[in-house]
């Protein structure tokens, strides 16, 4: 079994994810989005200025060939180069080893060395294979260039029909780390050993990215045999992070371990849905077609992993039994407000029907109708931390008119400019309630007013007139969706954007693209969308005030 780095990060973030990744059938996999690609060419771009000035090598090897690639690294580590970029480095592990507290650092000697590899071939012959053997566990996001894709044992229609394989014996880790540093010190080339750098698109040193980084340093202790002081993250707009090895590799080696048994079991973990993690997964049409067939419960609004851990433990794992389920029955572990609101949407989804609120959720006046209403929204490009498109919609319901204005930054330094736009607009409706959908449009307008130093007063009473129709209607109801974004909410009322496939991430790529290359059509197709969100949020709050005022006309 070949282990790379790709598919313990995926293990971290999903553990069916990487049983996928292994045994799933590739025809199933989602096409690679146009977000994706601008993430990958973000990787690329930062990788280049990391090792813009930088002298470094890289091993030659064709394509695929790893145990090439490895003969390769070895001879320039051998021969002491400064910087080796995106080396291959292969390490074996015997999986029928147990964790061993005490084993944690040993390291193979020449002679386990090259019986491991005779093992290995099967053939008789001690071929030296660059493959060193770890001698225990306790040592230890998209393809990258240069970095293979998670392997393929057997696909999973194969599997099924062919019942489990038998679990490899040997793992073989993969570790293609950004670059190997040459530093002071000692292993078996010599007076100097290596350190592993990892470069990443992020800003933050996450968990799963040292995790990655304690997983090189882990192969390449056991190739060089010296374990590196310490690894590397190389992080966008921010100094280099020094990863703590002595905390993170004990971490790294559950990681590994759980990983390992995993896919050596061959059971298909269950799936469940999470939109934020689900989100830039491959896998998540074939996922997402398995949990609607089986009304898993992840497709509940608030059932969390933790909640639904202890829904299963309760024998509650349809959304028939949790919408049966007496609220005492979830109590003390799921509070009481949380566990009422989780029983009611299980009965509106299956009951397929609106569950209005016990009792009045707020103030006439929190969800006003006026002469004259505005539905804002906003674009914007999280990486530059620019807001490039304040949209308005005006809606003068005595004249029975609307009209859309975009506010639009073509260039980032226009930002200024449409905010004294946006304000000049709201300022000549004054007393025009400005609803919009969650709290971004609130946050922006804190940031924006900071950034261009609007006068305080000025700001404050634009703030004023905000209403976030996202908490009123779950303040009010309960429906039977999977998720009270705007898209699902407005598409099960029965708007249609006109771009079925527009979505936020596509409007950073659209926007990304329109900064390159000039074309408008990527801005035409982001004018779009925010208009349609825009009425999309007219449609909800509409609906919401119809189905009030209905309500207590016809009292049940």
């Amino acid at each position: 079994m070949l282990l790379t780095a790709e598919l313990l990060l995926s293990y971290q973030r999903c553990e069916r994810r990487a049983f996928l990744d292994v045994y799933g059938d590739p025809e199933q996999l989602d096409p690679i989005g146009d977000f994706h690609l601008k993430l990958q060419q973000d990787r690329f771009a930062q990788e280049r200025t990391v090792l813009a000035g930088k002298i470094y090598r890289q091993p030659e090897y064709r394509k695929g060939d790893w145990q090439a690639g490895a003969r390769a690294t070895l001879e320039l580590m051998h021969q002491g180069v400064e910087a080796i970029y995106q080396g291959v480095l292969l390490a074996q592990l015997s999986s029928d080893r147990v964790w061993d507290e005490e084993d944690s650092c040993s390291l193979p000697s020449n002679d386990d060395q090259e019986d491991a590899v005779t093992q290995r071939r099967g053939d008789g012959s001690s071929e030296n294979f660059p493959v060193s053997e770890c001698q225990s566990f306790r040592l230890s996001s998209s393809p990258r260039h240069g970095v293979p894709p998670s392997p393929r044992l057997l696909p999973h229609t194969a599997m099924q029909q062919a019942g489990k394989v038998e679990a490899p014996r040997f793992v073989t880790l993969l570790s293609c780390a950004d670059l190997l540093v040459k530093q002071p010190g000692e292993s078996i080339f010599g007076d100097w050993c290596y350190v592993p750098y990892q470069i990443e698109l992020g800003k933050r040193p996450k968990q799963d990215y040292q995790i990655i980084a304690a997983f090189h340093a882990f192969v390449l202790a056991a190739v060089q045999e010296s374990l590196p002081e310490t690894a590397w993250l190389i992080l966008r707009d921010r100094p280099p992070y020094q990863v703590n090895l002595p905390k993170v590799m004990p971490k790294m080696q559950g990681v590994l371990h759980e990983c390992i048994a995993l896919l050596q079991q061959q059971e298909e973990p269950e799936v469940f849905i999470s939109r934020q993690r689900c989100n830039l997964c491959r896998w998540y049409s074939h996922c997402y077609a398995l949990a609607q067939f089986e009304q898993h419960l992840s497709l509940i609004p608030g059932v969390s992993p933790s909640r639904y851990s202890y829904l299963r433990s309760l024998n509650l794992t349809t959304v028939e039994s949790l919408a049966g389920a007496d609220v005492d029955w979830l109590e003390p572990t799921i509070e009481r407000d949380i566990a009422i609101q989780l029983v009611r949407q299980a009965q509106s989804v299956w009951q397929n029907k609106v569950i209005l609120s016990d009792s009045p959720p707020f103030a006439a006046d929190a969800l006003p109708t006026a002469p004259i209403e505005l539905y804002f929204d906003i674009e914007a490009e999280p990486d530059i931390n620019l807001d490039y498109l304040l949209g308005v919609l005006v809606v003068d319901r005595a004249a029975k008119t609307e009209k859309f204005y975009p506010f639009l930054a073509e260039r980032p330094e226009d930002e200024g400019l449409i905010w004294e736009q946006f304000l000049e607009l709201v300022s000549c409706y004054p007393d025009a309630p400005i609803f919009h959908f969650c709290d971004y449009e609130v946050e922006t307008v804190k940031r924006l007013a900071k950034c261009y130093k609007t006068p305080y007063d000025q700001v404050k009473s634009i703030q004023a007139r905000f209403v976030d129709i996202h908490s009123r209607v779950k303040q009010a109801v309960t429906l039977p969706v999977q998720s009270y974004a705007l898209k699902h909410i407005a598409r099960w009322l029965g708007f249609e954007w006109q771009n079925p496939q527009a979505n936020g991430q596509l409007c950073i790529y659209w926007y990304d693209q329109w900064l390159k290359v000039s074309d408008r059509h990527y801005l035409d197709a982001i004018l779009r969308y925010n208009e349609d969100d825009c009425r999309a949020t007219l449609l909800v709050k509409d609906w919401l005030v119809n189905l009030i005022e209905d309500s207590q006309q016809n009292p049940a």
